[in-house]
């Protein structure tokens, strides 16, 4: 659909972005770190049977007006129109989800981020091709960073970075994030991908295999997450909420949640995901 079909003021009150609207380095990285820390990442829809609408009308309605959240079909799609309309020229790229998978194991193609293409006028001596993916959950990266291999870019949370393996018929990149694990600081696969663009007929074929497959994580998990400004971030998988530092991996704050009552409080006070009594998800016993 036309990038004109963004209503751009709603959505930059939804993230509460107040600075100038233009197509510069500066305001990607803005819009970007607004968004993660403001429209939570969640597949409730997912879990209840209600279908995922992707035309942009019904992703619009649900993640501005209705104040919900969603994934990366939706999330980074709104997130490709907005970044258009505002003058940037950007790309939809298909990936394959690769955290906590090894790399001898072949995911499904069901990730969609966003290349966003720099002038020097826009963006001076980091002109060039940046990344911006705001719909892979908890590892959502609050920065843009540049598609080139093995440079280390910094985020508010966590370190970045592309490196790149040879491939038939082509090279094969991996998005990775480096993590503190069990005291070790360790680079980590987010998702793989050649640079082929995610065309609309491919986001429904991956849209209706990770909503309504069984073998889906989304259809066996409740998952949300959000960033923080203050570079923490909020987790939930099922019953198991955190509340984690990125720059560390401190947790520092957890809870098992064990009724529907407090996964509804949960739900609403940590991720501003309003969810009517008596809404049964149907896993972890919830």
């Amino acid at each position: 659909m036309p990038s004109s079909d963004i209503n751009l003021p709603a959505y930059l009150s939804r993230i509460g972005y107040t600075g100038p609207v233009a197509p510069t380095l500066e305001v990607l990285r803005a819009i970007q770190m607004r968004h993660v820390c403001s429209i939570p990442f969640e597949n409730l829809d997912v879990l209840l049977g209600r279908g995922i609408a992707l035309d942009l009308e019904s992703v619009q309605a649900k993640l501005i007006t209705n104040r919900r959240g969603g994934y990366c079909f939706e999330q980074n799609w709104l997130m490709l129109h907005v970044l258009r309309q505002i003058g940037f020229v950007a790309m939809p790229l298909s990936a394959r989800v690769r955290l906590d998978r090894p790399r001898d194991m072949v995911p499904p193609r069901t990730h969609v981020f966003v290349k966003v293409t720099l002038s020097a006028e826009q963006a001076g001596q980091d002109a060039g091709d940046w990344l911006v993916d705001v719909g892979v959950g908890s590892m959502s990266p609050t920065a843009p960073f540049r598609m080139v291999a093995n440079a280390e870019h910094p985020t508010p949370h966590e370190m970045r970075r592309l490196v790149r393996e040879p491939g038939v018929p082509a090279p094969r990149w991996f998005h990775q994030a480096r993590i503190l694990r069990d005291g070790v600081e360790t680079w980590i696969d987010i998702c793989e991908f050649n640079g082929e663009e995610m065309h609309a007929i491919d986001r429904e074929v991956g849209n209706w295999f990770t909503s309504t497959n069984p073998n889906s994580r989304f259809k066996q998990y409740i998952m949300a997450s959000l960033a923080n400004p203050d570079g923490t971030r909020f987790s939930l998988a099922n019953g198991d909420f955190t509340h984690r530092r990125s720059s560390d991996g401190a947790v520092l704050a957890s809870e098992t949640i064990t009724t529907p009552q407090r996964l509804r409080e949960v739900l609403r006070e940590r991720f501003g995901l309003e969810v009517p009594v008596g809404t049964v998800f149907g896993v972890a016993g919830l």
